[in-house]
């Protein structure tokens, strides 16, 4: 299983309608829904917004929506096109502007599971996706005379969405590779002098 790393879009033509196709990173149903209105407000114009998701460490989270086309013609093929790559945390909008030409239910049907195969495709080339690692929230807190070894320390770890606040102590927090975790507790507790305890965050 892949997650998107960064936001890809390609753009399309068919038979006078406007395509354009966008990937979005995405973890939670409430970042889509964030993310889904704010493709609306940018592409107010256009005919339809269509949307397909799939989020979760085993991509057991799925969305879709027509939004307007004749239903089944374009979310599900988008959904069936972003299960077939196996990738999660994802978002697959495509945006239409008609062009005056009908395409009947096969054509729509080919035109979005074509755009979504095309901006995957375009996803791939450019290294957009990299194999899913479950991440833990973490916490911990150093005395100053420790902070600077343990921030070089923790650049040398897979750490995402690191924060520092600076008080009587720095009070660190962030998210951690799975796989890392115990020994980067361990090595954080020896370098403190058994006085750095790192916690795992999963309220």
């Amino acid at each position: 299983m892949d997650i998107l790393t960064s936001p890809v879009r390609t753009e399309t033509s068919i038979k006078n309608s406007r395509f354009i196709s966008e990937l979005l990173p995405c973890d939670s149903q409430a970042l889509a829904r964030d993310l889904l209105k704010s493709q609306k407000r940018k592409y107010a114009d256009a005919s339809h917004v269509v949307h397909a998701f799939i989020i979760g460490s085993e991509g057991s989270i799925l969305g879709m929506s027509d939004a307007g086309e004749p239903s089944g013609t374009a979310g599900r093929p988008m959904l069936d096109v972003l299960k077939g790559r196996k990738c999660t945390n994802t978002l697959l909008t495509v945006t239409r502007y008609f062009g005056g030409t009908l395409l009947g239910t096969g054509g729509l049907v080919k035109a979005y599971s074509g755009c979504a195969s095309s901006v995957i495709e375009q996803a791939d080339g450019q290294g957009a996706f990299e194999p899913f690692v479950m991440r833990i929230p973490f916490r911990c807190s150093f005395p100053y005379p420790l902070y600077e070894s343990a921030r070089r320390y923790m650049a040398t770890m897979h750490i995402d969405d690191l924060s520092e606040k600076f008080d009587t102590e720095v009070s660190v927090s962030g998210r951690i590779r799975a796989d890392e975790l115990e020994g980067f507790a361990a090595r954080i507790f020896d370098m403190s002098g058994g006085k750095t305890s790192v916690r795992a965050d999963l309220s």
